[in-house]
């Protein structure tokens, strides 16, 4: 899979960077990886759409879903109208969840449905292996401030094993960027039925308030 090759900061400019992102989704559209090793009957990758290589805040799911296939939007179903809700109660505009927050997942792909309970199957460790340089090089390219965690498997591949009740609420520094951990927004799951839950999560968003005065993360 070819990768970017990563420069320094300073030898790169801001063309030089939206051209390589630009490049980036081309190739992640184009992708057939997973219905290649058989992962997936067929593969649907859903880019990172209106993501910029200014947005200093960047969204993390664990895959896309249905309505994302369809509409070749990130987070476009039900639970990404409760995420976005998220952000405006933090204090973002509403059209700032597309036009300043950037949305990926460390899959590209519907893995479909749970064959064994409801919401979506969790990609295998061998289907994140084979989008996560699409990550990296995203990563690098956008180069975010902040990194909202959104549910269990992102949680876990960017911050540890941990239960979400023990670490939603609370934030850590890592590589120069903050890692907020978020429950996952979906209907299917039950976690923010309880009012300690709920609680927990009025405290991150208090977090991504404060970041985004601090911070200027409304901003370009």
């Amino acid at each position: 899979m070819p990768v970017i090759e990563l420069l320094p900061e300073n030898e790169l400019t801001l063309e030089e960077r939206r051209a390589r992102l630009e490049a980036l989704m081309q190739r992640v559209l184009a992708c057939r990886l997973c219905q290649e090793r058989g992962y997936l009957k067929v593969a649907n990758p859903v880019g990172a759409a209106r993501g910029r290589v200014t947005d200093r805040v960047m969204v993390i799911g664990q895959a896309p879903g249905h309505h994302s296939v369809e509409k070749r939007l990130p987070f476009a179903g039900p639970g990404g109208r409760v995420l976005q809700s998220w952000f405006v109660r933090a204090g973002f505009r509403p059209e700032d969840f597309r036009e300043r927050i950037y949305l990926t997942a460390l899959t590209r792909c519907d893995p479909g449905r749970n064959p064994r309970g409801a919401g979506d199957r969790k990609p295998s460790a061998a289907e994140q292996a084979l989008c996560r340089p699409y990550l990296d090089e995203e990563l690098a390219l956008v180069r975010p401030r902040v990194l909202a965690l959104v549910g269990g498997l992102a949680v876990q591949v960017f911050w540890g094993p941990a239960k979400l009740d023990e670490i939603v609420g609370t934030y850590r520094e890592q590589d120069g960027r903050l890692l907020l951990p978020l429950p996952h927004p979906s209907g299917a799951s039950r976690w923010l039925n309880a009012p300690e839950h709920q609680a927990l999560l009025a405290k991150a968003l208090e977090h991504l308030a404060y970041w985004r005065v601090k911070l200027r993360l409304d901003q370009d």
